[in-house]
């Protein structure tokens, strides 16, 4: 998995034309990508809640072809939230070994990135990356006032 996306490029890849930079809190990770995003969500369920320490996880979806880390691979940490283990096995959970930020979730063929995370020209956040919906509203924490769906 080291080899591939997005923790290497291989002979078959094009150089990656960034549209977009990411980084955690320190500043230890760094990751482009190179297209907009596929969707943007906000989750709801038990472990998003547990695991960032809020009511909610806001992710934007990404092929992971199109996302390359540029900095602090060796920072990088992986857990497993079914098997409870830090290890690279998919779907997981990435944080920062630094400032313990989370980074991403991983699955086989996506990466949820946290737009919190992006460097937005004037922090204005591009219309791609708001949410169109909300998943696992049933499990929420907190009701959302807003005309998304909740599912």
């Amino acid at each position: 998995w080291k080899s591939k996306r997005p923790y290497s490029t291989t002979d078959s890849d094009e150089k990656l034309n960034s549209i977009y930079k990411a980084s955690c809190y320190c500043g230890a990770i760094e990751y482009s990508v190179s297209c907009e995003p596929l969707d943007s969500k906000i989750c709801h369920c038990h472990t998003c809640q547990k695991l960032h320490g809020a009511p909610m996880q806001w992710a934007s979806i990404f092929p992971k072809d199109k996302v390359l880390f540029t900095k602090g691979m060796d920072d990088l940490i992986f857990y497993n939230s079914e098997l409870k283990l830090d290890v690279h096995q998919l779907p997981c959970k990435l944080l920062c070994r630094q400032c313990h930020s989370p980074i991403a979730d991983e699955g086989r063929n996506m990466f949820l990135a946290f737009p919190s995370l992006f460097h937005f020209h004037n922090n204005i956040i591009p219309d791609k990356f708001k949410p169109t919906c909300h998943i696992f509203y049933k499990s929420r924490s907190l009701d959302m006032n807003d005309d998304l769906p909740k599912f």
